[in-house]
């Protein structure tokens, strides 16, 4: 894949950089791959991303959600149940979402050393 240099637009106007701003960081990529395959309530997200806080969780759910990457709908029981789903705008990164899986399924773990370069 060639790369070409950057025209001289501003750091905000980077594609690259919005893309970022949106969807980057240690969880959300990964929240949306798990929103994407199904577990969609917050206990069930939680489970399942290992190593995340409740707080980390809520707040990045809330970020994609006013981004627009997700819906969260509230069902009106008794105790309430909250879902998230992804939006068209959220299903639009799931090409990407699948580029990451196949290239973390297609290389093995890197040492913590090399990991660090």
């Amino acid at each position: 894949m060639e790369t070409r240099p950057m025209a001289a637009e501003s750091t905000a106007e980077c594609p690259v950089t919005r893309f970022l701003r949106v969807v980057g960081g240690k969880w959300k990529l990964l929240l949306i791959f798990h929103i994407a395959n199904d577990t969609n309530r917050f206990g069930a997200l939680q489970r399942a991303v290992p190593g995340i806080s409740k707080q980390m969780l809520t707040t990045q759910l809330r970020e994609l959600e006013a981004d627009g990457i997700l819906h969260r709908e509230i069902f009106p029981v008794i105790p309430p149940r909250v879902e998230y789903t992804l939006t068209d705008l959220g299903r639009s990164l799931l090409p990407v979402v699948d580029v990451v899986r196949d290239w973390g399924t297609n290389h093995p773990p890197m040492n913590e050393e090399a990991s660090r370069d």
